[in-house]
């Protein structure tokens, strides 16, 4: 008897936990694009726009060479288009770390790689989702990729430190 209404206590403690979670899957619409790899999400069921970060890549930053074409090709994408976001985690900054797919399924963080706007971002040694991509778009000299001197955002950082707030 203790014992369920212990149990009991800690599904109720736990509800409004489980509630307050976002949910892992969404449909939407880009409200903004911010750079290459972040945009915000107007749900399609209301409510605030979400600040999605996309998972798997990494793009050129706004203020080195090629984030400006980076933050044009993830715009040309969504731009007026239905999308499919898949969470998979919220991350320091307080965005959500997303897939995202039109509505054919396309996995438009594949195609941002495949065509030179951004980098495959493996973890941990990990290749990352988007090698095969990322080899294909280097083999043909694609956006970022027929530029030799262009760095990639993590070492772009580091030897120049974040871009000034946008």
């Amino acid at each position: 008897m203790l014992l369920s209404a212990l149990a009991a206590a800690l599904l109720l403690a736990a509800a409004p936990a489980a509630q307050a979670r976002k949910p892992a899957e969404l449909q939407g619409r880009a409200e903004r694009v911010v750079d290459g790899d972040t945009l915000w999400i107007a749900p399609r069921d209301g409510g605030r726009a979400l600040k999605v970060r996309l998972q798997g890549l990494d793009a050129p930053e706004l203020c080195q060479a090629w984030g400006p074409q980076s933050r044009a090709a993830l715009q040309a994408l969504v731009r007026r288009r239905e999308l499919h976001v898949r969470v998979a985690a919220r991350d320091g900054y307080g965005r959500l770390v997303a897939r995202l797919f039109d509505a054919q399924g396309q996995d438009l963080g594949e195609r941002l790689v495949r065509e030179g706007a951004a980098w495959n971002d493996g973890w941990r040694r990990r290749p990352g989702p988007y090698a095969q991509a990322e080899r294909a778009a280097r083999a043909l000299g694609l956006g970022l990729h027929a530029d030799a001197a262009a760095l990639h955002p993590r070492e772009f950082r580091r030897r120049h430190g974040p871009c000034e707030p946008r």
